[in-house]
């Protein structure tokens, strides 16, 4: 692999509209990114997902690496799939429950209609921990406000997700769950130590990591008795340093979208795509805009042109991407028709199981 195609592989972008475009066949052909995401505009219907999804993958044909087609698909309100699919609970409904095999059930079956349409990565399951009731984006996209039941649930939907070949995101490290600002809007600051945390919101995260997850997403939060200038995403103390190096993490960190506002307000984004991945990153996501997505690209090959960042360090975040890649088998062969009536059985199985 040439060194833009190397960089390419560490890069997840989104796209605009409801089919291929011309911005996103750039990205393919000349940008050789790693993968897509899709959101809420870009899905009308299965079929148009689908359809979507494979014209992405035939796009790639050309090159060596099939592309991670991946969603924010949580259940209850962070929903992206298409109408004609049953909707699934929201993880403190799920959790609600208190039926483990219930909670694995709902995620294989997000899986399932996941893997139907031709996506091969989820960002979810949630592992922060639903602490402040003030917190205006987790609620009841946790599992409990307790360790205990995030750990418990939280594993068990990784384990769903994965089971129907769908790789699994969990976020958001190092906690997200003891905060009142939305990190889409502006920087929440966290003011615990290192030793608050890891008696509270880094313990699902270790009890991911014991079970080999296979993938952590850093969110954009300051913690400011861990690094006071720089978020956790752009924050070498908090990747390297604490999730790295302290948790013995060795699997694929991959930013939380870096045009949300807690990161765009204090940073220009070429310059913190740099600086996350000095810090330990080895995929950037940047959800919107062309530009941005440009800016984030041209950036990481500046940097390795001038020697900021070394080949043998884009090399390291290759092969754990790679590596993740091979693990699921990836292709960008065409999904077959989805069967609406299967998935949606498969669904409402899961909805309707009793203890």
């Amino acid at each position: 692999m040439d060194l833009r195609a190397k960089i390419g592989q560490l890069v997840i972008v989104g796209l605009e509209g409801q089919r291929l475009n011309e911005a996103s066949r750039r990205m393919i052909e000349e940008y050789k990114v790693g993968g897509f995401i899709l959101f809420k505009d870009n899905i009308e219907s299965a079929g148009q997902t689908a359809a979507l999804l494979n014209e992405l993958k035939a796009a790639n044909k050309g090159n060596a690496v099939p592309l991670w087609l991946s969603v924010d698909q949580e259940g209850g309100r962070v929903s992206r799939m298409p109408a004609e699919l049953h909707s699934t609970p929201s993880a403190k409904d799920i959790a609600s429950r208190n039926d483990l095999a219930y909670t694995r059930g709902i995620a294989e079956a997000i899986g399932a209609e996941l893997k139907a349409l031709g996506f091969n990565m989820d960002f979810a399951p949630v592992l922060d921990i639903n602490s402040n009731p003030k917190n205006p984006v987790i609620g009841d996209r946790a599992y409990g406000s307790t360790p205990e039941a995030v750990i418990a649930h939280g594993l068990e939907s990784v384990a769903g997700i994965n089971e129907s070949g769908v790789a699994s995101v969990v976020k958001h490290f190092p906690g997200h769950g003891d905060t009142a600002v939305d990190s889409h809007y502006d920087l929440p600051v966290v003011e615990k130590t290192v030793e608050q945390l890891s008696q509270f919101e880094l313990l699902p995260f270790a009890e991911a990591i014991d079970q080999d997850v296979d993938a952590i997403m850093v969110a954009h939060l300051l913690m400011r008795q861990i690094d006071a200038e720089h978020p956790a995403s752009i924050s070498k103390a908090v990747i390297t340093g604490l999730l790295r190096d302290e948790l013995g993490y060795d699997g694929v960190v991959i930013t939380d979208d870096m045009t949300m506002g807690a990161l765009l307000k204090g940073n220009n984004i070429g310059e913190a795509a740099v600086q996350s991945f000095l810090a330990g990153t080895d995929i950037l996501l940047v959800c919107h805009e062309e530009e941005l997505q440009l800016e984030v690209l041209q950036a990481l090959e500046q940097a390795v042109d001038n020697g900021t960042i070394t080949e043998q360090r884009i090399d390291e975040s290759l092969r754990r991407v790679l590596l993740l890649k091979h693990k699921y088998n990836l292709s960008d062969a065409a999904a077959p028709p989805i069967d609406l009536e299967a998935v949606n059985g498969i669904i409402s199985s899961a909805l309707e199981a009793r203890p």
